[in-house]
């Protein structure tokens, strides 16, 4: 009966820690969102805002995770992803919802698939590795940005945690099957080795490859560890006032100064990382001791803490305001514009959390809150089908319309009157997708590999005559006029291309690129090719050996090996993105913008290559990318670009007359040759 009565006894603590409101964290949120903001509108910067995000995450979920642990002695999966989704989730849907509404019509349609593909790897918290792929592509490098890249680091954070909850569920199973008794030195070794382990990789990868580096988890976890490690150990780290309050204000200007002395798009996650980390954790811990002039009394006033509340919403709305209006208005806002841009996403923000997250993340009933979810996520799959639907049928449309005699492309330079006026060509939602066959069906070999990858085209069997296009993107690109030109020919086309790597002599053979030339050389050496075909100008170099290695490359497979080349003279490039011109500007603006361009030290290079090599055969293709003198985005109702420098599918395969004459002559010199030897 006395044990009847007796009380359950209460679950043994998993640590001790203080579980209490920290209101200047709640400020230094707001500081790091406002930073964020602040670079991304007037400086075009990134400003470390982010990372703030990252180890305050990891401090507040892990003194979640160990309060309930205490109170309750278990950690189950349920609870805990319920609360996650009900806080997370209606801010995301909401906001991507009305990203989609707005797209139809204010985004730039060459960048309508992007932000769809974008969207959805936002809703299900994969947008960073969607980033981080498209960042490694060397053709998707230099596309525009969408309203909703900033969602990458959101995605990270869910990632985050459900790292955390598989860690802490492992870490109570360890301390109940074996009654450990004193867990903190188990709990920080734990979090430390994460924070080696991912702090080690960080600096590695950022160095060998910091595109991937800057959006994948791996070397993000050390920021989440670092305020891991701080919650546990906070209780036992005693600072005195006067130090708390200079500890407090170095920190928050070396935050603010963050994005002024460093480069944090280009040298971050890496160890420089480290300094709006040491400058969080000097906030935090500054926040321990009641100063008279410390920083808490700034972080921690009530507009402040108000402010910290909406901050997630603050910066989830100024990007997609930023981005419209870039895309709209201007490249970079005025400072009453900018200011305007944050005011409204500090409103937008407090709207959608008192009417759309509150009532979501405080329903009593789960069923009710998910319902509201559901609603919202079925709302955003019909809005991306539209889309997508809407794109392809107006495609269609367009393609339907297409006829050889209205869409000539290169070849209406020799009859510039002759061709109607008519909608370009792939239209601009399609312009940057529209990528050569060996792009698309693999044959290309990526940036991360050096071997040899070879792609075989045309006729395969009793081919009288094997060419073989190698080199970068520039001449991967002209894939497309080649396999036109073969067309109806017994040639057999082998594709040997890195994307972002020269056929040249001028790379060190201990790098990627320098291996893979090493390769391709030694495929050569035996292969059964009997013309390469690869570009020996780069249009946009500023140093004549640029070109002169590429020859050189050239040259070398001719003397050691026997194989002709023919030299193709590089299609103009240049410093803007001539798709983004045109569709926010016309096509009128983007010709004029073109043709102040022009690089003379290519054209000089040319004519000297040509003067002096008469080993190489050579096919230089730059008229056909002016009508009547003047550089143009559109030839033959055709666009020509779909970046900065690389040519659409479209109107490579336009050259495919004009190709088939070039090496219908060559081919046939080289067996003539051939049968004389």
């Amino acid at each position: 009966m006395n044990q009847l009565n007796q009380k359950e006894a209460p679950p043994q603590k998993l640590i001790n820690t203080k579980s209490q409101f920290r209101p200047e964290i709640e400020g230094l949120r707001v500081v790091a969102a406002l930073l964020v903001a602040v670079y991304h509108i007037w400086f075009n910067r990134v400003s470390g805002g982010v990372d703030v995000f990252f180890v305050i995450s990891g401090f507040l979920i892990t003194t979640s995770i160990i309060s309930t642990i205490n109170r309750t002695g278990e950690f189950r999966f349920l609870p805990y992803v319920t609360k996650l989704i009900k806080r997370l989730l209606p801010s995301v849907l909401f906001i991507l919802a009305v990203v989609l509404v707005l797209s139809s019509f204010l985004l730039p349609q060459s960048i309508l698939e992007k932000t769809i593909r974008e969207v959805v790897a936002s809703m299900f918290f994969y947008q960073n590795w969607q980033l981080a792929i498209s960042s490694t592509d060397y053709l998707d490098a230099s596309q525009m940005k969408s309203p909703v890249e900033h969602f990458w680091a959101l995605s990270i954070q869910g990632q985050f945690y459900m790292i955390w909850f598989v860690l802490f569920s492992f870490i109570l199973w360890m301390v109940k099957k074996y009654t450990i008794k004193n867990v903190k030195p188990m709990i920080n070794t734990i979090l430390g080795v994460l924070f080696v382990t991912s702090l080690s990789y960080s600096i590695y990868l950022t160095e060998v490859n910091q595109p991937w580096a800057y959006f994948i988890t791996m070397t993000r976890v050390w920021e989440f560890a670092l305020g891991s490690l701080l919650c546990i150990n906070l209780s036992s780290i005693h600072i005195p006032k006067w130090m708390a309050t200079l500890m407090g204000w170095f920190g928050l200007i070396g935050l603010v100064l963050t994005g002024i002395l460093f480069n944090v798009s280009q040298m971050f996650p890496g160890y420089i990382a480290l300094w709006p980390m040491t400058c969080a954790l000097f906030i935090v811990l500054s926040g321990t001791r009641e100063t008279t002039f410390g920083i808490k009394r700034f972080l921690g006033s009530k507009p402040m803490v108000k402010l910290g509340g909406i901050a997630f919403g603050i910066y989830l709305w100024h990007w997609v305001l930023l981005e419209f209006y870039r895309y709209n208005v201007q490249q970079t806002p005025g400072f009453l514009t900018g200011t305007l841009i944050i005011l409204s996403s500090i409103l937008l923000s407090y709207l959608m959390t008192e009417f759309i997250e509150k009532p979501i993340r405080s329903a009593k009933v789960d069923r009710s809150a998910f319902k509201k979810l559901g609603i919202m996520m079925s709302l955003n799959v019909l809005l991306i089908g539209s889309l997508f639907g809407l794109k392809y049928f107006e495609e269609q449309e367009l393609k339907n319309g297409v006829s050889t005699n209205d869409y000539p492309g290169a070849t209406a330079v020799t009859n510039p009157d002759k061709t109607p006026e008519r909608d370009p060509f792939p239209s601009y939602a399609n312009v940057f997708d529209d990528l050569p066959l060996v792009h698309t069906d693999g044959s290309n070999q990526g940036l991360s590999k050096s071997d040899v990858k070879v792609g075989e085209y045309g006729e395969t069997k009793d081919y009288i005559a094997t060419i073989a296009l190698v080199g970068s993107s520039h001449s991967e690109q002209w894939f497309g006029a080649i396999h036109e030109a073969a067309k109806g020919e017994k040639y057999r086309i082998l594709n040997i291309t890195r994307s972002g790597t020269r056929f040249s002599t001028g790379y060190d053979d201990n790098v990627l690129k320098g291996i893979w030339n090493k390769n391709v050389l030694d495929y050569l050496k035996d292969a059964d090719v009997d013309l390469i075909i690869s570009h020996v100008t780069a249009a946009d170099a500023t140093k004549d050996k640029i070109h002169q290695q590429m020859v050189d490359q050239m040259q070398y497979v001719k003397d050691e090996y026997g194989i002709d080349g023919l030299a193709l003279r590089d299609n103009p490039r240049y410093s803007f993105n001539v798709l983004e011109s045109l569709e926010t500007t016309s096509i009128e603006e983007t010709t004029k913008k073109m043709n102040a361009e022009v690089n003379q030290r290519d054209e000089a290079y040319w004519k000297n290559f040509e003067q002096t090599n008469k080993s190489l055969y050579k096919l230089d293709l730059t008229d056909y990318f002016r009508v009547d003198g003047e550089f143009r985005p559109v030839i033959g109702n055709v666009v020509i670009y779909r970046d900065v420098s690389h040519m659409t599918n479209t109107y490579a395969e336009s050259f495919g007359p004009v190709f088939k004459q070039k090496l219908n002559e060559v081919v046939t010199d080289i067996l003539k040759k051939k049968q004389t030897d």
